[in-house]
């Protein structure tokens, strides 16, 4: 009866099925009580999961039904009774499934009558208590234990003899604070799966872990372990197929010369303080599909034995401290997928050989030193992700990407690309970020962006470009994303290891910021900054077609005409920069109705009349957002009511041209005194008895400023002398 959308609650009619052994009422809408089902006395099997059903913690409805084995109660409501149960119940569980249950507040005091449990999920629920080691000491023959998101606390107890069935135990995103138990392998010793991530245990990684020698996954990360790693694990565990230590304090050599792993698929040491060199040791795990050494301080170069392992497809060397030339060679493993390599030392051209990597889907070499032009021929087919932000990529793009037809995020940002945007981007239907900005990019926006419908983000900021802005360029509504990247933002987040997330940043400038976003933020960011360019002409109207759009900077060009009233459509507008254009006539009065704006800025324009009603957000926006404007006045500037404009609002070009006049006149002075000095030699020159008369003058003069100083200024020395 499962999965049938039965609604209300269970009808007295339950009491008839005495000889009823299985019954399943999971994924309904089912609610109320249980109690129908206490005289079901034959019951086997009882799965009750996904419903609205309110369950004492004790079972009482149930502790007659002597022959239960399986019980499945997932996602409905267990409360505690006012009054405990002192009985036991009859049945003895051998499958009991009580997850994502609620704030139970302690385990259910039945268990502690149960002997004959293999398995117990007990996942995402609220205990507030320990580890529940009993749960081991009564039943010998437990084989799996799942109390993961449990908000278990305190410290971590072993039970007290060896128990040599559990095979699973997973206790992770809980609250341990204490070492790991240094006999955690001789107490545990038949573990194929061993999860205890994201608590908060230290110390180091107990040796002991190396004699179970069953072990296949083991993830003890985002904890606050310390030390390295020991080499009894690294021979003892040789049957693990994934190892996950992410994010914790390890520290040293990755690997001494000894490693037994060769069954590993999965490796994952990322977050951690490693130092040296890539261990060769690696060399021996074959079969490794995913290996993350990422944010460590690796240093040296990539290691050409990585060419041998045909089956990896994730490689993250990347916030290391990697140099050398990205390998050629890398071109020949063909079952790569994503290749993260940022923000490490590495120089040299983009491979040629990249081209035959058909299969690759994200790349990332952002943050290094790659020069040379972009090969025409890399254009794989089911890449999502490209970028390759600060480098020193130059030369213009050709036919580069063209066939990239699921492209969802190109970064080609902060580099040294000439020519123009080529129009083959328009082609691109599946792209949602665009980030062009920061390089040498000419002529003018290509009017094939008009075609991109699932466009997001776009940045052309800081180039050369030039001509008008299309009409026709547009954005998406929020959470009109590219399908491509959600599905690979879910993916990643439901990865079974928990641990390994490529998460690949994306630099926007916002309120004159920039700000890095990435992760599920993105399907939340929606923004176009075309400013520091040449672009001319006027806003065009079709603005109001960007209704949902979060940024707009227009800033830093040589825009013209009126700011459009369609910009009081942006009603989900939150910063917006039209300064330091030619943009002339009033500020639209309907902006006010701009609520969720907190950036604003119209400076250095031309713009006149009234600022807008100091009202709403505008009331937070001061003299800066109208600065250069002379012909402005209301809040925050000059009133109205004042005549002229203010120096401290006059525009650049204003002081320029006054610091143009006082050259002009000092220029003008000093040649029209040179040429009175001239005129008047020329004169004395020609005229023999001026010439006279000027001399006579001269000397006349002289003789008086030396009788002058003879009988004021020399005595006054001489007595000076004297004293």
């Amino acid at each position: 009866m499962s999965n049938n959308n039965l609604k209300g609650t269970l009808p007295e009619c339950f009491y008839n099925f005495t000889s009823l052994e299985s019954l399943d009422l999971s994924s309904n809408q089912l609610s109320g009580d249980v109690s129908a089902l206490k005289s079901l006395t034959s019951l086997v099997e009882l799965r009750l999961s996904n419903n609205y059903f309110e369950i004492p913690s004790s079972l009482e409805p149930f502790f007659n039904l002597s022959k239960l084995k399986h019980f499945k109660a997932d996602n409905n409501t267990i409360y505690i009774e006012s009054e405990m149960q002192p009985m036991a119940p009859r049945f003895q569980l051998n499958l009991i499934s009580l997850s994502s249950c609620g704030d139970v507040g302690q385990f259910p005091h039945f268990l502690f009558h149960q002997h004959d449990l293999r398995q117990v999920y007990l996942s995402n629920n609220n205990f507030r208590q320990g580890f529940p080691n009993w749960l081991l000491n009564n039943n010998a023959n437990l084989e799996w234990l799942d109390l993961a998101n449990s908000s278990l606390q305190g410290h971590f107890e072993l039970p007290f003899l060896p128990h040599t069935d559990l095979s699973y135990l997973d206790v992770s995103e809980n609250s341990f604070y204490t070492n790991l138990p240094i006999d955690i392998g001789e107490k545990l010793p038949s573990l194929s799966v061993l999860k205890m991530s994201k608590n908060q245990f230290h110390g180091s990684i107990p040796s002991s872990i190396g004699d179970m020698n069953f072990l296949e996954a083991l993830d003890l990360s985002n904890n606050q372990l310390s030390g390295g790693l020991p080499e009894h694990l690294t021979m003892g565990c040789f049957s693990l197929t994934s190892l996950a230590l992410s994010n914790n304090k390890l520290q040293g050599q990755m690997f001494s010369s000894n490693v037994n792993l060769t069954k590993l698929q999965e490796l994952h040491l990322d977050g951690n303080h490693f130092s040296g060199k890539i261990p060769d040791s690696l060399s021996n795990c074959s079969f490794l599909s995913t290996l993350n050494l990422s944010n460590n301080v690796l240093s040296g170069e990539i290691p050409r034995w990585m060419e041998n392992m045909s089956s990896l497809s994730t490689l993250d060397l990347s916030n290391n401290e990697l140099s050398g030339d990205i390998p050629r060679w890398m071109g020949s493993m063909s079952n790569l997928k994503e290749i993260v390599m940022a923000n490490n030392h590495l120089e040299g051209p983009f491979p040629k050989e990249f081209c035959h990597l058909n299969d690759l889907q994200l790349l990332d070499l952002s943050l290094n030193n790659i020069s040379g032009r972009l090969p025409s021929c890399f254009s794989p087919l089911w890449i999502s992700q490209v970028h390759l932000s600060r480098n020193k990529l130059e030369g213009a793009l050709t036919n580069v990407f063209h066939n990239s037809i699921r492209l969802a995020i190109l970064d080609l940002s902060n580099n040294h690309l000439t020519g123009k945007i080529p129009r083959w981007i328009g082609n691109l239907y599946g792209l949602s970020f665009l980030l062009l900005n920061n390089n040498h990019f000419e002529g003018g926006i290509p009017i094939q962006l008009c075609n991109l419908g699932q466009l997001s983000l776009i940045d052309l900021s800081n180039n050369n470009l030039s001509g008008t802005i299309p009409p026709c360029l547009k954005i998406t509504a929020l959470n009109e994303i590219s399908q491509e990247y959600v599905r690979y933002v879910t993916d990643i987040a439901q990865a079974p290891t928990g641990s390994f997330s490529i998460d690949e940043p994306i630099e926007f400038t916002v309120k004159s910021m920039s700000y890095s976003y990435k992760g599920i933020v993105l399907t939340c960011l929606s923004g176009i900054d075309l400013s520091c360019n040449k672009l001319t002409g006027e806003i065009p109207s079709e603005v109001k077609n960007l209704r949902n759009i979060y940024a707009l900077n227009l800033s830093h060009n040589n825009l013209i005409g009126p700011i459009p009233l369609a910009f009081s459509n942006l009603k989900q507008i939150e910063s917006l920069d039209l300064s330091h254009n030619n943009l002339s006539g009033k500020i639209p009065p309907l902006l006010v109705g701009l609520y969720s704006l907190s950036y604003f800025s119209v400076a250095y324009n031309n713009l006149s009349g009234s600022t807008p009603a100091w009202t709403a957000q505008f009331a937070t926006f001061d003299e800066s957002s109208y600065v250069g404007n002379p012909l402005l006045c209301g809040k925050p500037l000059k009133d109205c009511s004042t005549s002229g404009p203010s120096a401290s609002l006059l525009p650049k070009a204003s002081t320029e041209n006054g610091l143009i006049d006082m050259i002009s006149f000092y220029v003008t002075f000093v040649v029209s005194y040179v040429m009175a000095i001239l005129s008047i030699a020329c004169v004395l020159y020609i005229n023999p008895y001026w010439r006279q008369a000027w001399f006579y003058y001269v000397g006349a003069i002289s003789n008086c400023c030396y009788y002058f100083l003879e009988d004021h200024i020399l005595p006054k020395r001489l007595h000076c002398g004297n004293m």
